[in-house]
């Protein structure tokens, strides 16, 4: 699963968990937290506002933490504070296009910077306290340069290499070239070393997971927008066999959690939640006029009495 800001927080972790991971396939799905910032990390007011990013409960293991930044000193430090929260590993988000990522330099501006880049991992696995430090990019910032960006990271003992088959200028505005993971796939054989490659872009289902894992020889796939308001993704659940009724069930259930666990602690506001609506609400008669309903309200309650009310119509 793909770490996405304000997405995949505790609250939809859980789900997706709870829904997604069976007795078969809990140890083949691994989670990444929200990425976290490394600076923020190193500074108490920073430290205790993105706590909450490394929340977790233990049915989302086995559980990786993403961090970013640009500071190697920094980098270590919160990377130490990391590993002692029981995460099964870290990763180095070395692919985040946004901008305020990429002004301090961390994200995908390494990708320019590969001395420093190798210097961040090196860090991070001076902070990891013996956890598996592994690294996500994409193939070029703002053209491909595989050629010469992926064997920076291979000089590095990282443990496993997520690839995000487009570049930082592309965005998510092209379709993912899947041949540029093939293409890493090759680089990593001839580098010698045994480093999992994980592909990420565009996948929608399962068995489009599996097939690209066999078309083009990664190891494993990540899933991003694949999973935003389908908690039952991992179970291979095809989307259409899910009724209305379950949809709004479950729903209901995610604004309790995420109020719960993230609006009560004061970790974020009800806006966040508002993201999730649409994706969970679409595709059945109505759906968007009761979206702009949901969309009008202020408070977790409101949401809850109209999706309800929806319910009753159902019957």
């Amino acid at each position: 699963m793909a770490p996405m800001s304000d997405v995949t927080d505790v609250a939809f972790r859980s789900l997706l968990a709870k829904y997604g991971k069976t007795a078969k396939n809990k140890n083949q799905i691994v989670f990444w937290t929200e990425f976290v910032s490394a600076d923020g990390l190193c500074n108490p007011v920073g430290k205790k506002k993105l706590a909450h990013v490394l929340k977790f409960s233990k049915i989302e293991k086995p559980i990786v933490a993403q961090v970013f930044g640009a500071n190697p000193v920094n980098m270590e430090r919160a990377c130490k504070m990391i590993s002692k929260h029981g995460f099964d590993g870290i990763d180095i988000n070395m692919g985040c296009p946004d901008r305020s990522v990429v002004r301090q330099g961390a994200g995908s501006a390494l990708i320019k910077n590969p001395k420093l880049a190798r210097e961040i991992i090196q860090a991070a696995i001076r902070g990891a306290n013996g956890l598996p430090v592994s690294v996500k990019t994409r193939v070029g910032f703002n053209q491909e340069e595989i050629d010469t960006w992926i064997p920076e990271l291979l000089k590095e003992d990282i443990k496993a290499l997520t690839v995000h088959a487009r570049t930082k200028k592309e965005m998510s505005k092209v379709p993912a070239n899947w041949d540029y993971v093939k293409r890493v796939v090759s680089l990593v054989k001839k580098s010698g070393k045994n480093i999992p490659v994980i592909g990420n872009g565009d996948v929608k289902s399962i068995p489009e997971a599996k097939d690209k894992i066999k078309k083009y020889s990664c190891d494993g796939v990540m899933i991003g927008r694949g999973v935003f308001g389908n908690p039952w993704f991992f179970s291979g659940r095809d989307s259409h066999d899910i009724s209305i009724n379950e949809k709004v069930e479950v729903l209901k259930e995610h604004i309790k959690i995420f109020e719960k666990k993230l609006m009560k602690t004061g970790d974020k506001n009800y806006a966040v939640m508002k993201k999730h609506f649409k994706a969970y609400i679409n595709g059945f008669i109505g759906a968007k006029e009761l979206r702009v309903e949901l969309m009008g309200t202020e408070i977790p309650k409101e949401s809850l009495k109209i999706l309800t009310t929806f319910q009753k119509t159902l019957n």
